[in-house]
C-alpha cells in the first residue's frame, strides 16, 4: 500500500553527492535519502581517477582554475572555478578525516603525503586518488558514516516519479516503492536533487544503468531552467570487449605515460594535438572517433606495457584484474577502447548554494549546472564538484532551515483511472529505439540534418510515451524512460541552438568556434515546447 512520509530534508539519490549532503547537514533534521539502486551502481562509485585539489607548494588555485577554464572553452563561470578550486583542499581534508584510504606516497616525494597522479588537461599532478577505485572507496566510506548517523534514514527502492510543487515552491515528492509496486508520497520542507548524470540516453556508455536523466527531467517538469545540455562527454577509452559492457580505463593510465595506438602499433594523438594523449577528453575523444571511421576500425588501443608490471598491478589493480578477466594482459598487451558517452556537463540550473529556480529545491552533483565544467569537464573536477556543492547546499539548508508544526499535505498518488501493462514491449523498444538515434545523430560529431532526425524521432517517441503514461501504471522502466526522452530532446535543442564547436559540442555544419556563442545554452520550460533554446548570459 501507499504511504505518507514527513521529513525535514529528503535527497534523492544516494551516491557521492547526496551521502555527503546528507552527513554535512544538521543532525537535529530529519533526513530521508532515496535510493534508486545499491551503492555499487552510482557513477560515482565507479569512478577510477580521483579528486582534483590543490595540496602541493608548486601548484596553486590560479591554476587549477586556469586549466578547468582553458578545458571549458570559454564557458566556465571563473567565480564559481574559484569557488570550487579554493575548496578543493578542504574537502580532501574532511574525507580523510573520515578514514578515506586514498593512496599514499611511497616516495615521499609529496609534501602534502598523498600520491598524486596527473590527467588530461591539468597542468600539474593533482589528483588525489585511492588506487584506481577512488569512487568505489569514497562510497563505502560515506555509506559507513550514513549508517552510523541516526538522523538519516536511507530507503532503498524508491525511484522519483515528480516533485510536488505550490506556487514555485517545492513541498515533496512522488516516488515508487519497487517492493511493494505502490507510489509513495514525502512532504519535506526541502528537496535536494542529487540523481546523477543522463549518459544512458545513449547506446554506448561508462555509465550504469540507472544514469537516466532523473533530475534533470524532474526538474524540468517542475519549471526549472536547463543549461549546456549539449554538452555530453565522451570518455575516449572504454575496454571494447563483447562481454566488458561499461568498464572504463582511467584517464591515469594516459597520465601515467599510455600512449593510444592505431593497429598497426602507431601512435596518433600528437597529429591532432600537441599534448597528445594528454588533451582533453573531446579532443582525444574526437580523434578516436576520426581514426576508426577513417580505417573502418572497431577500436583502437591503449597500451602501458613499458611500464614495469609492479607498477602497473600497483597502480592499476582494478583495470589490471578486469582486462585480465577477458584475457587481456596489460602488462604485455594493449588494451582495446572505444569512446563512450560518460558524463553530462549541462543540467539543472543552479546558484553557489546549489538552489534551482523553485524554492526549497536544490540540486547537486552531476545532475546539476553550477558553471563549472563550461563546454568541456576536466578530469577529476567532478567528484571535487559534488563535494564542494554538497557541502555548500547543506550549509545554505542548515542557515535557512526553521522547524516547523505541520506541513502542506500534498494530494495522494490517484491510480484509479489506469491498468497494469500488458505490453511491455513497448517500453523495451522504445528505450531501444532512443539510445540507438541519439548514439546515431546526437554523438561524438553532428550535423543539422543529423540533428533534426534526431528531434524528429525523439518528437514521436515523446507522445508515445506519454500516451502510454497516462494509461497504465508507473514501472521503473516507464518512469526512466519518460524521464530519457525529455533529457534527449533538451539534448538535441540545445545542440541545434548552438551554431558552432565548442568543446564536447562538435558540428560539421559549423566547425569554427564564434565568439557569437560565448556563453551558456539556457531552456526555460516556461517557453513554448517548440521554440528553441536561446543563448543568454546567467
Amino acid at each position: 500500500m501507499s504511504h505518507q512520509f514527513k521529513f525535514d530534508v529528503v535527497i534523492i539519490g544516494s551516491g557521492a553527492a547526496g551521502l555527503s549532503a546528507a552527513l554535512h547537514l544538521p543532525a537535529s533534521l530529519k533526513i530521508a535519502v532515496l535510493a534508486k539502486t545499491p551503492g555499487e551502481q552510482h557513477s560515482s562509485y565507479w569512478a577510477q581517477g580521483g579528486i582534483s585539489a590543490v595540496l602541493e607548494p608548486d601548484d596553486s588555485i590560479e591554476q587549477h582554475s586556469l586549466d578547468t577554464v582553458e578545458a571549458g572553452a570559454g564557458l566556465c563561470d571563473v567565480k564559481v572555478v574559484d569557488f570550487v578550486a579554493a575548496h578543493g583542499k578542504g574537502c580532501i581534508e574532511w574525507l580523510a578525516n573520515l578514514g578515506m584510504p586514498f593512496s599514499r606516497d611511497r616516495q615521499d616525494v609529496s609534501s602534502s603525503g598523498f600520491h598524486l597522479t596527473r590527467e588530461g588537461g591539468h597542468s600539474k599532478r593533482r589528483v588525489v586518488h585511492a588506487a584506481d577505485a577512488t569512487g568505489k572507496a569514497l562510497q563505502q566510506t560515506l555509506e559507513v558514516h550514513v549508517a552510523e548517523r541516526e538522523n538519516i534514514r536511507i530507503l532503498n527502492q524508491h525511484i522519483a516519479i515528480d516533485l510536488i510543487h505550490q506556487n514555485r515552491k517545492c513541498i515533496g515528492l512522488y516516488a515508487l516503492n519497487r517492493h511493494n509496486q505502490h507510489v509513495d508520497v514525502f512532504r519535506a520542507q526541502r528537496v535536494i536533487l542529487a540523481t546523477g548524470g543522463a549518459s544512458k540516453v545513449y547506446l554506448y556508455t561508462s555509465n550504469p544503468d540507472g544514469s537516466t536523466g532523473d533530475g534533470i527531467a524532474i526538474a524540468w517538469r517542475a519549471g526549472c531552467r536547463v543549461a549546456n545540455m549539449e554538452f555530453n562527454q565522451f570518455h575516449p577509452t572504454c575496454l571494447y570487449h563483447p562481454e566488458a559492457k561499461s568498464f572504463l580505463i582511467t584517464e591515469a593510465v594516459r597520465g601515467e605515460g599510455g600512449k593510444l595506438l592505431l593497429p598497426g602499433g602507431e601512435r596518433f594523438m600528437p597529429r591532432f594535438d600537441e599534448r597528445a594523449e594528454l588533451a582533453p577528453r573531446d579532443i582525444v575523444a574526437r580523434a578516436i572517433d576520426h581514426e576508426m571511421k577513417r580505417l573502418g576500425i572497431d577500436c583502437v588501443y591503449l597500451d602501458i606495457s613499458h611500464k614495469s608490471r609492479a607498477f602497473i598491478k600497483s597502480h592499476f589493480p582494478t583495470i589490471y584484474q578486469r582486462c585480465l578477466d577477458f584475457d587481456i594482459d596489460i602488462t604485455t598487451q594493449p588494451i582495446p577502447v572505444v569512446p563512450a558517452a560518460h558524463y553530462t556537463c549541462g543540467g539543472v540550473m543552479v546558484d553557489i548554494d546549489g538552489r534551482t529556480d523553485i524554492e526549497n529545491l536544490y540540486a547537486v552533483g552531476e545532475v546539476a549546472y553550477s558553471g563549472l565544467h563550461g563546454a568541456n569537464r576536466m578530469a577529476s573536477n567532478s567528484l571535487l564538484e559534488c563535494l564542494v556543492f554538497s557541502e555548500a547546499a547543506a550549509q545554505s539548508i542548515a542557515n535557512e532551515i526553521k522547524p516547523v508544526k505541520s506541513l502542506p499535505i500534498p494530494e495522494r498518488w490517484d491510480e484509479s483511472q489506469v491498468t497494469d501493462s500488458d505490453e511491455d514491449i513497448v517500453v523495451a523498444h522504445n528505450w531501444d529505439e532512443l539510445r540507438r538515434f541519439m548514439w546515431d545523430y546526437v554523438g561524438i560529431v553532428r550535423t543539422n540534418k543529423r540533428l533534426e532526425r534526431a528531434l524528429h524521432r525523439a518528437d514521436l517517441l515523446k507522445s508515445e510515451i506519454n500516451e502510454y503514461y497516462g494509461n497504465y501504471k508507473v514501472s521503473p522502466d516507464l518512469i526512466e524512460l519518460r524521464n530519457l526522452v525529455v533529457v534527449a530532446d533538451l539534448i538535441i535543442r540545445s545542440a541545434l541552438a548552438r551554431k558552432e564547436s565548442r568543446g564536447l559540442h562538435f558540428t560539421l555544419d559549423y566547425p569554427e568556434t564564434s565568439d557569437k556563442f560565448l556563453r551558456p545554452t539556457i531552456l526555460d520550460p516556461k517557453q513554448s515546447k517548440k521554440s528553441p533554446a536561446k543563448l543568454a548570459s546567467i
